[in-house]
């Protein structure tokens, strides 16, 4: 049975001035079987909220009477205010029991346990035995007090502290790759758990874990003259002679860069995907985005040189083989590595140590980036007046996303080709204008 509230008048201050300071509460009905509370103090008092719930009152303290000092809505409390957070609290802690009621709350460590276990089933259906995300996501989100917290009472102040502590020492890229991963846990469980988790959750999450502007503007300045990219691939090769990859690490190195395309489409084509008399390859779609998409292979015409790269891989070897592969090594004591067998790259980051050799060998920035290949490749499209939808369809992309990040470039190509439409119009010799001559 819910109890005969006396009202009492609580609304102003010289209302509550007039009641006498006692130990329990005085009390206001402010909703269905929702009470505001009122504790007179000697000078002062403090809000209280309780409410009917199945069977029982509960009840919570709320905060300070603006009695002594003006109300600022989060120290002190007006009688509006305090209602306000009394209906508010009243509805989250019911929302709160009910989701309990069917079980508990996840936390942010069962989000990630859950994202890793999807992911590396993935991964393992792929035929990729790395646990890159597995790895990242342990040492920096479960290593993490984050990592208790309850799903529910994430805040965007939680995911930005988390973020703000990162390593220093981590490079941007690894950020990035970091940062995604972690949302997409997040974002999995709260889509997951909707009915019980807060609707405002998808949006704490974005807001908390947004990219830094720094973070968006490095991939574009990784745009580099054609004689740099001659540079890299140069460097390659000697990086491929002096340790002896014996023409893996060059091909792949050289493949990127003329086609634009990512390593983990690379890594998947298969030996019948070069077309020697065409000059062209058949790149795999990424599994980037949602949904199954319409075309399983993109036509890449290169130059003759990569064709002429490839031929000794392709030479005696089933069109169903993976084209691209490396040497895998066994240790053979704490110091030793010996070769073992040729296998398939797995990941970006095995590329990581030998593009570091290659920067280094071709004198470039230390933080110039492999995916520089594909922005140079995509922008050397554009200045070459290629349709914007071809450079998009060409690089596994949308128009949307050229448009979106190349913007520049396409008005410099257009510029370019409204350029070549001017022709002079006035005849050799003019006669100036009456009074433009000065007089003799």
């Amino acid at each position: 049975m819910t109890r005969t509230v006396i009202e009492e008048e609580l609304t102003t201050k010289s209302a509550r001035k007039r009641l006498k300071p006692r130990h329990h509460p005085y009390w206001r009905s402010i909703g269905t079987e929702v009470h505001l509370g009122y504790r007179k103090a000697i000078r002062d008092g403090r809000w209280h909220v309780r409410w009917y719930w199945q069977g029982s009152y509960l009840q919570r303290t709320l905060g300070a009477a603006d009695d002594m000092f003006e109300a600022d809505g989060v120290k002190y409390l007006s009688f509006g205010q305090a209602s306000q957070k009394a209906l508010e609290l009243v509805a989250a802690e019911n929302a709160k029991a009910i989701a309990e009621a069917a079980g508990p709350l996840p936390k942010v460590r069962q989000a990630v346990a859950r994202y890793v276990k999807t992911r590396n089933a993935r991964e393992d259906a792929q035929g990729n035995k790395k646990r890159d995300a597995q790895s990242r996501l342990t040492k920096h989100v479960l290593g993490h007090p984050i990592a208790e917290k309850d799903m529910r009472e994430l805040s965007e102040s939680d995911l930005s502290e988390w973020k703000a502590a990162l390593p220093a020492g981590l490079s941007q890229n690894s950020i990035t790759r970091l940062v995604n991963d972690f949302k997409a846990a997040l974002n999995g469980e709260a889509h997951r758990e909707r009915l019980r988790l807060p609707p405002t959750l998808p949006a704490t999450i974005k807001a908390g874990l947004k990219a830094d502007a720094a973070q968006g503007t490095v991939s574009r300045q990784q745009v580099l003259p054609d004689a740099d990219i001659r540079r890299l691939v140069a460097a390659g090769w000697e990086v491929d002679r002096r340790e002896n990859w014996e023409g893996d690490l060059g091909r792949l190195n050289l493949t990127l860069a003329a086609t634009g395309a990512r390593f983990s489409q690379l890594t998947r084509m298969h030996v019948a995907d070069v077309q020697v008399a065409e000059c062209r390859l058949m790149v795999p779609t990424s599994r980037k985005g949602k949904g199954k998409k319409q075309i399983a292979q993109t036509a890449v015409r290169v130059g003759q040189d990569v064709i002429d790269a490839l031929k000794p891989i392709i030479a005696s070897r089933k069109g169903t083989e993976l084209l691209f592969t490396r040497w895998r090594h066994v240790q053979t004591s704490p110091t030793v590595w010996v070769r073992d067998s040729r296998g398939p790259w797995k990941t970006a980051s095995e590329f990581t140590q030998p593009w570091k050799a290659i920067t280094a060998a071709a004198e470039m920035p230390a933080d110039t980036i492999p995916y520089c290949y594909r922005h140079s490749s995509i922008v050397r499209a554009l200045r070459a007046a290629l349709p914007v939808k071809l450079v998009a369809s060409l690089h596994d992309t949308s128009a949307v996303m050229i448009e979106r990040h190349y913007g520049a470039h396409i008005v410099d190509a257009m510029d370019e080709l409204a350029a070549r439409a001017v022709v002079p119009l006035s005849p050799a010799t003019v006669t100036p204008f009456p009074g433009s001559a000065k007089a003799s």
